[in-house]
């Protein structure tokens, strides 16, 4: 499996949310070489605090498979999910997490804690990490240093 393929699809999507000014974190879910969802950030668009990209592309892969197993799915996302999205792969039932960087204030798979893999839960998530690493650390750094200068 390619894991830098669909995570390019990932940054595109991080990509498309920094143009509208949203924190450009992208993801995508994959089930069987099939790109079932794709989605980013649309936070302040929706004013909704859990408009996150993985929250969303998770909501509209169930929909689109009518099952909110995903089991069998592979989800690509530019930033390390923070406790929020974290704890919605584990309810999803997600099979594998890859992520490109990572993320140090709020991240919840490797950074600060590691909710995907909790041994008491029911359903752990496989997890790569590190794919396309540089790429997706600098979308999110560009965005907020571009952030800064407008203060």
């Amino acid at each position: 499996m390619e894991h830098s393929l669909y995570m390019r699809q990932a940054l595109a999507e991080a990509q498309k949310a920094y143009k509208v000014g949203e924190v450009p974190i992208g993801a995508v879910l994959v089930v069987d070489g099939q790109i079932i969802a794709a989605g980013h950030d649309l936070r302040e668009l929706l004013k909704d605090a859990s408009a996150h990209a993985e929250i969303l592309v998770l909501r509209e892969a169930a929909q689109r498979l009518g099952d909110w197993r995903l089991n069998d799915a592979t989800l690509y996302v530019t930033v390390e999910p923070c406790a929020m999205c974290a704890g919605a792969i584990v309810q999803f039932r997600v099979g594998r997490l890859v992520y490109g960087a990572p993320n140090n204030k709020s991240g919840s798979v490797d950074s600060v804690m590691d909710i995907v893999r909790q041994p008491g839960f029911n359903h752990q998530v496989e997890v790569i990490a590190g794919v396309l690493e540089d790429e997706c650390r600098e979308i999110i750094r560009s965005f907020f240093k571009e952030k800064r200068k407008l203060k």
